[in-house]
């Protein structure tokens, strides 16, 4: 993509799931259920990604939980532990992009957060994670009760902090979401690699280190 023609970027805006954090249910549900199918079939059936995604959107766990036990009551323990025990769905930060994140703040870059989470286990995450407290800013679809790729997330997060999009980069791990926010004006890019977004930030003229320096 040609870089030649842009205003300068700005701020950075990173999602968190698939970027700061490595999340899956796979992490707790492997220690919950043995057998690979009926975990398989648990998650796309009982407690899938649309039924998180509500929580996402601003429903609480407390329904989401009462919701699925009233249709599958058999499995209530198994729906209970997703909620209850939500931290080991996270397997840990991405130490790279962590790195990223704070090489900008050093450099006086302005960094930003814009995430599908439920507000409740934000507020747990948040609490328990040092770099989820280091943005200048975070918007969160559970507080919102909006998430991405829907357009109304990124003009909550232009507005409630002031931000240009065209100086504005956005780095997340979905296309769809990648792609509304360029619908707005936002400068963003598809998230792959920490190497591949220092690679995306330097044609910008932000400051980041190659691994080699840091190494």
């Amino acid at each position: 993509m040609d870089t030649t023609s842009r205003s300068p970027i700005r701020v950075v805006v990173f999602d968190v799931g698939g970027v700061l954090m490595d999340w899956s249910p796979e992490y707790l549900f492997r220690r919950v259920i043995a057998e690979d199918d009926t975990r398989e079939w648990f998650l796309r059936e009982v407690c899938s990604p649309e039924w998180n995604l509500r929580q996402d959107r601003g429903r609480s766990w407390a329904e989401a939980v009462a919701e699925a036990t009233s249709r599958y009551p058999e499995y209530e323990d198994w729906i209970r532990a997703y909620d209850e025990r939500w931290l080991e769905t996270i397997g840990g930060m991405y130490d790279e992009t962590v790195a990223v994140l704070r090489e900008l703040r050093a450099a006086g870059v302005p960094v930003y957060g814009l995430t599908n989470f439920s507000a409740e286990k934000w507020a747990l995450a948040r609490d328990r994670i040092d770099v989820l407290r280091e943005f200048d800013g975070v918007v969160v679809s559970g507080e919102e009760r909006v998430a991405k790729p829907d357009e109304r997330i990124y003009r909550i997060l232009l507005t409630r902090y002031g931000l240009d999009p065209a100086r504005t980069f956005f780095t997340d791990d979905n296309d769809p979401n990648v792609r509304a926010a360029r619908d707005l004006g936002i400068d963003a890019e598809r998230f792959t690699t920490a190497a591949s977004l220092r690679a995306q930030l330097t044609a910008r003229g932000l400051p980041t280190r190659s691994a080699a320096m840091r190494s």
